[in-house]
């Protein structure tokens, strides 16, 4: 009988080895390729579902359909450049000095005690109004109260309309620098007219006063030609007053100390190197803070290069079932949101199992730091009503004013063009 069973020797070892070879090399490099294209199809998808070929067709863009290109972006496409480029923007306006001695005056960003629930309580109703449409009940709420906060340092000229314009802008400047420095990508005249659009909205909600732009009284033909107004705006203003003043270092070390305020006792030198690294010359000159060394900068620099690299051809596009949400979509029982991660303090998160028990609950047990549902009620563990969201002297209050505002938003923010 003839035997065909295969005998190994070294020669069909090697013919096997080598054939592996010969279809392993196409898949990495078709890999990268194939991430690549799959990493731009949302891009084009975008484009192609939000028809404005033109322009000029920017002009018809509403506030509903900006937000939703604005949503992908934030969620899906962008989500950790475009919250810290929010954070940022909000760090930034501490380099002016109007702005910088009123929040030292009020404590909220200066002292410890009180700085870590401000930061939390701003993050709160920014979300807030990112995340939801401009038409709904929590952007109205989220609106409204955040109205309602400044309303009293408005009328008295303790907050100068100016500075609340210069902070709307970099809203909507710093996720764009953000992301044309840092991400695998660039952003598209589209995308940029739907952030312009969606802060312009914004902008109004809040009663801000555009007449300091040149289009301001006569109006913007869309949220390109209104965010090309107000970045060069934004630019001149801070040429004239993004200066040193003692009140600049204060509220930034507080803040820089919530940055770092995660890591580790022995990285936290490290931490506000690379804080110093993000600023440019003219905000650390205003802030009195050391350029970050060459070495760090290197380094720095080189691990972001890195991370655009790995995310364009190495990662595959976020899925929407892992869609950047930092609260909770629909309120509890008792009409209540929690924030669903978190920075620093563990301001309005459910002590759920997840939460005290999670990899991340063990990193913060580790470093000492407070988890979720320590220290009684401190923490707010039963998470926020948005019109309670602010200082603890302003719980409870503001209801009437808001009210007014939020009746006014049912004509005027419907979620329409808001050029029109």
């Amino acid at each position: 009988m003839e035997n065909n069973t295969s005998i190994y020797t070294p020669e069909t070892s090697k013919i096997s080895a080598w054939d592996a070879v010969i279809y392993i090399i196409p898949v990495l490099l078709a890999y990268p390729l194939l991430t690549s294209l799959f990493r731009f199809r949302r891009h084009h998808n975008l484009h192609k579902h939000y028809h404005f070929p033109t322009r000029d067709s920017f002009s018809r863009m509403t506030d509903d359909q900006a937000w939703e290109i604005q949503k992908v972006l934030a969620q899906l496409e962008f989500p950790f450049i475009y919250i810290k480029a929010l954070q940022f923007a909000l760090f930034r306006t501490y380099g002016i000095p109007s702005i910088s001695t009123v929040l030292t005056k009020t404590t909220q960003f200066s002292h410890p005690a009180t700085s870590l629930k401000r930061y939390s309580d701003t993050s709160a109703l920014i979300q807030e109004f990112i995340a939801h449409s401009p038409s709904s009940h929590r952007a109205y709420t989220s609106l409204a109260r955040t109205r309602f906060l400044h309303a009293a340092y408005r009328s008295s000229g303790t907050i100068r309309e100016d500075d609340m314009l210069y902070t709307l802008s970099l809203f909507a400047i710093q996720p764009i620098r953000f992301i044309e420095k840092f991400e695998w990508r660039g952003l598209s005249d589209l995308e940029k007219c739907a952030i312009g659009t969606f802060w312009k909205s914004v902008g109004d909600a809040l009663g801000i006063d555009y007449k300091a732009l040149p289009s301001g009284t006569l109006g913007f033909k869309d949220g390109l030609h209104w965010l090309e107004e107000i970045t060069s705006w934004s630019d001149v203003y801070e040429e004239r007053f993004m200066v040193f003043h003692i009140k600049n270092k204060e509220t930034a070390d507080q803040t820089t100390a919530m940055l770092v305020y995660m890591l580790p006792q022995y990285l936290h030198h490290v931490g506000l190197k690379f804080v110093s690294f993000m600023m440019d010359d003219r905000l650390r000159k205003a802030m009195l803070y050391d350029a970050s060394p060459p070495l760090y900068t290197m380094i720095f620099s080189t691990l972001l290069d890195t991370r655009r690299f790995v995310l364009r051809y190495l990662t595959p596009p976020r899925p929407y079932f892992m869609r950047y949400m930092s609260l909770t979509e629909t309120p509890d029982e008792n009409n209540r949101i929690f924030m669903t991660q978190w920075d620093a303090a563990p301001y309005y998160v459910r002590p759920s199992v997840w939460n005290r028990w999670s990899p991340t609950a063990w990193v913060t047990w580790v470093l000492g730091r407070p988890l979720p549902g320590d220290e009684g009620e401190k923490y707010y563990p039963h998470g926020y009503r948005i019109e309670d969201v602010g200082p603890r002297y302003f719980e409870g209050k503001g209801g009437k004013s808001m009210e007014g505002f939020m009746e006014e938003y049912k004509t005027a923010r419907t979620g329409g063009c808001p050029f029109h």
